[in-house]
């Protein structure tokens, strides 16, 4: 990933791996309605010895799906209120976590997502993301406020994109569910199409430790609709989940084997 926007070359260590064909995927989901048809479709199974710090929340699933060796984790449920760990932080640890504990050459980041009809999104779209970057880190100080937004490019993925017809599109993501008017004015000049809770969060990871990433991002809610937008997101949950499970099982069928730059 490039950051800033800037299409900069590979890290070496990318570009070594992106001449090998991918032998393993890292599959990070926020939710486990998100994250447990994905487990069923590829026929992943809990690992009983998790990799990760006792106590954490975090679930890993394993498996081996046509030759590449899949690992998907989700943040697992609050210890304290039983809902899914949702958001920026557990993301953040959950994608450290696993680089660390976990060998595999590329990450996919699958899940739901609002999207605005200004932007061409509706419900049920499936959007590769091309661009990730922060609305709710407002630093209005030289320089701080470019690292507030964290605006990075993503991993490019052309040939997927146009195998799967895919729609390509901007994703902001915060912290919160709704969207006040600053927020607003900061998606608007990210030239979102898509928003989130954990993408920019899990692209900083990917960056830092030089793990190339893709968003796969399916609409449930329209931000910019008559609707509020978790009534929409609860109303939809359920069948857009199915277009993002089948969305994630053609992906992984087209990264067969295939190089990183075969994308």
């Amino acid at each position: 990933m490039a950051p800033h926007g800037e299409g900069a070359p590979l890290d070496p260590t990318v570009a070594q791996v992106g001449r090998q064909p991918i032998s393993s995927i890292l599959i990070v989901i926020a939710m486990q309605t998100e994250a447990l048809p994905v487990v069923n479709k590829l026929k992943l199974v809990e690992n009983p010895h998790s990799p990760f710090p006792e106590g954490v929340p975090w679930v890993h699933y394993h498996g081996t799906y046509k030759d590449i060796v899949i690992h998907l984790v989700w943040p697992g449920k609050d210890l304290s209120l039983g809902v899914d760990n949702i958001g920026t932080v557990s993301a953040s640890l959950v994608t450290y976590a696993s680089i660390q504990a976990l060998q595999h050459d590329l990450i996919i980041n699958a899940g739901t997502a609002g999207g605005f009809k200004a932007k061409g999104a509706e419900i049920g779209d499936i959007f590769l993301v091309s661009h990730v970057a922060f609305h709710d880190r407002r630093i209005p100080i030289p320089v701080f406020d470019l690292y507030g937004v964290g605006s990075r490019q993503t991993f490019p993925t052309p040939n997927l994109l146009k195998t799967l017809n895919l729609k390509s599109g901007k994703l902001s993501t915060g912290d919160s569910l709704d969207m006040t008017p600053q927020d607003e004015t900061s998606i608007t000049a990210n030239d979102a199409t898509v928003k989130d809770m954990e993408g920019a969060a899990l692209a900083y990871v990917a960056d830092l430790l030089k793990v190339p990433v893709i968003f796969v991002k399916a609409v449930t809610d329209i931000v910019d609709g008559d609707k509020p937008a978790a009534e929409e997101f609860l109303q939809n949950l359920v069948a857009v989940t199915a277009a993002l499970d089948e969305a994630v099982d053609q992906i992984v069928n087209f990264i067969t084997g295939k190089c990183l730059f075969e994308l």
